[in-house]
């Protein structure tokens, strides 16, 4: 089993976070471990509430898993402040393995997760130790400084993603206004284009979340990371498909579709 270590905040309402996390990891065959970095008071009609969890203790739970159990990968979420973001970034180092890193900056209701002063660390001490960064276009622009609004900016985008030291970034286009979604990996020096239909619905609570933790997983070293990311999105295009239209406002995915 593929043993993933997640470091991300806590969705009680199981739609995003460490609880889709979780899912997406189990269901695609892996093994999951957690170390929380934000307790949150949350359904499908929002946040309301965020409470951070002590450096010390994020720390420590990352250790517990990685010395007993060890890990193959990490995937990274909500981190909430700049001692979070350095915090995590040590235990990234201490895992020495591949590290998908899902810059999450505000919920999909619109709350912001992550404040203005903690951006810098995100582009300085994690994307240099990223395996695989997973933007959307309004993280991307924060993170770069280029708006994102077509095709042709998602890979100038991208590509300064990858001059920061990203070894690759997949540029999220959910965001990008169109009858298709289009998603655009780019590492080293090639690139791959990957083209959805757009699913019109709302219930898509913790795709981004998803969509990190199942490329977590499905990267293998016998794969290219190519196929492993194409996998990863059929896995979310399937959980979008068949949401079981739960909540009030943005509702969950069918993380366990594939079973």
């Amino acid at each position: 089993m593929r043993r993933v270590l997640i470091i991300a905040g806590s969705d009680p309402s199981g739609g995003a976070g460490i609880q889709a996390d979780l899912k997406a990891v189990t269901c695609l065959g892996g093994y999951a471990m957690t170390a929380i970095t934000a307790l949150t008071v949350q359904n499908t009609l929002g946040v309301t509430d965020v409470m951070p969890v002590p450096e010390a203790l994020i720390t420590a739970q990352g250790e517990a898993c990685l010395s007993d159990i060890g890990a193959d990968a990490v995937k990274t979420g909500m981190l909430g402040t700049t001692p979070v973001v350095e915090t995590v970034a040590a235990l990234l180092d201490k895992a020495g393995v591949f590290a998908v890193v899902d810059p999450v900056m505000v919920a999909k209701g619109g709350h912001p997760l992550l404040p203005e002063e903690a951006i810098d660390a995100i582009r300085t001490l994690l994307i240099p130790r990223a395996g695989l960064l997973t933007p959307n276009a309004p993280e991307a622009a924060v993170l770069t400084g280029i708006e994102v609004l077509d095709e042709a900016s998602q890979q100038r985008a991208g590509e300064a993603l990858l001059n920061m030291g990203a070894k690759a970034v997949l540029m999220k286009g959910g965001h990008i206004d169109g009858p298709e979604v289009v998603d655009w990996l780019l590492w080293e020096d090639d690139a791959r284009r990957y083209v959805s239909e757009r699913i019109e619905t709302q219930h898509t609570h913790g795709t981004g979340c998803t969509l990190a933790s199942a490329c977590a997983v499905l990267a293998r070293p016998e794969r290219s990371l190519g196929d492993s990311v194409e996998l990863a999105r059929d896995y979310v295009m399937g959980a979008i498909i068949t949401a079981p239209n739960l909540g009030g406002g943005h509702g969950p995915l069918r993380h366990n579709w594939v079973l």
